[in-house]
């Protein structure tokens, strides 16, 4: 069964209760940072795509800023969450969204009728089965289309290591009295970023897909990552 999977477990739990208030912390929590690196995805997609999957989607943030940017192109945003999904929804149809299709499902299982110009994700990479992802991705994507995938990384410099383990002790000590349905992302995120080799990871997995031009790129102090490829023409 689905859930029986320890990745799907540990969504379930840091997330549970939280779709509500999740624009907001995220834009707290990365003192608006989020909108850049959502800038960043943007810039890096096709300049005229027809067809768009973002994987993760969660309350919409990433999914709806392609469906604004590119309205002539249908946008499918998957998420593994009803709580969040419901949310997205709502907003989709407040904001009249035409060209957005939302989709509840794992973001390594999602199969798709016709293939697409660009798959993105934010802040998936992390929780995700990567080899199982870059299969899915490639089978989804037309011959040229593009890889952009977002998330945390760890900071090499001690520097700026520092600092944000200084950040992330006041979100501890701060966030979860103020904020306490995210007392489980504040306390567990910083040992999951610390651990997480998902750059290399998924940089392997997408070569052994047979996926071209992979390129990383650290952004805003080396405390996210954005690795991209293409699909073989």
């Amino acid at each position: 069964m689905m859930s029986s999977d320890p990745r799907i477990e540990l969504v379930e739990r840091l997330f549970s209760g939280t779709g509500s208030t999740y624009d907001h912390i995220v834009n707290l929590c990365t003192a608006g940072i989020d909108r850049r690196w959502k800038r960043q995805i943007l810039s890096r997609l096709p300049s005229r795509p027809k067809r768009v999957m973002d994987l993760a989607a969660g309350t919409g943030i990433l999914t709806f800023a392609i469906a604004r940017r590119f309205p002539d192109c249908h946008v499918m945003g998957v998420e593994l969450r009803a709580e969040y999904l419901d949310i997205a929804r709502a907003r989709a149809a407040r904001e009249k969204l035409d060209n957005v299709e939302l989709i509840l499902a794992r973001a390594e299982d999602v199969r798709l009728s016709e293939p697409v110009d660009a798959v993105t994700s934010s802040y998936l990479a992390k929780y995700a089965d990567l080899p199982r992802l870059a299969c899915t991705m490639y089978e989804m994507l037309r011959p040229g289309g593009l890889v952009i995938t977002h998330d945390f990384t760890y900071p090499a410099m001690p520097v700026l290591a520092g600092a944000w383990e200084l950040y992330f002790k006041i979100l501890q000590s701060v966030g979860s009295r103020r904020y306490p349905q995210w007392r489980a992302i504040f306390d567990e995120l910083p040992d999951l970023i610390r651990q997480t080799t998902w750059v290399p990871d998924l940089v392997s997995a997408l070569k052994t897909q047979g996926f071209t031009d992979i390129g990383c790129e650290s952004l805003t102090l080396k405390g996210s990552g954005l690795v991209t490829a293409k699909k073989i023409s």
